[in-house]
Parts: C-alpha cells; structure tokens; sequence
C-alpha cells in the first residue's frame, strides 16, 4: 500500500459535493425525454435526428416509473420543503 487508506464497501465515504447535490425524479426525466422526443420528430427528415432505441426505452421506464404526469404537479413536488 502506498500510504492511502484502503477503500472498505462496507463504510461508504462520499463527498461533500455528492451529500448536496439535487437528483431529478423520474416525471422531471420524463418532462426532458418528451421534450426531446417532440424536438426529434419535428426535423426527422434528417437521419442524424432520428430516435435511438435506447433513448425509446428510457422514456418508456421514466413515463411507466413517473409518479406526477402534469407538470405543475412536478414543481410543486419539487418545491415542496422536505423535512
């Protein structure tokens, strides 16, 4: 060993930055993805825009996994004060 702690699974040590950041929900990933998916079938005339498989099932899991379907739902989840 050279000096550094040896890394044990069991205690898990994570950064300050990582204790602070915000993830997003599944229904604000679903808001993005449909966005998106909209932008892409508006120029699908071009190849290069055309929607990947995987982009396909990854709306499908955030739209089946989303909990709040209306937008204003999702930001008043959002703003909600979690205590």
């Amino acid at each position: 060993m050279s000096g550094e702690e040896e890394e044990n699974a069991a205690e898990l040590k994570i950064g300050d930055e990582f204790l602070k950041a915000k993830c997003l929900m599944n229904c604000e990933v679903s808001l993005i993805l449909e966005h998106k998916y909209e932008q892409l079938q508006q120029s699908s005339d071009d190849p290069m825009n055309q929607v990947s498989q995987v982009f396909e099932k990854s709306l499908q899991y955030v739209k089946r996994f989303s909990r709040y379907k209306n937008p204003d739902a999702v930001r008043q989840v959002r703003e909600y004060p979690a205590n």
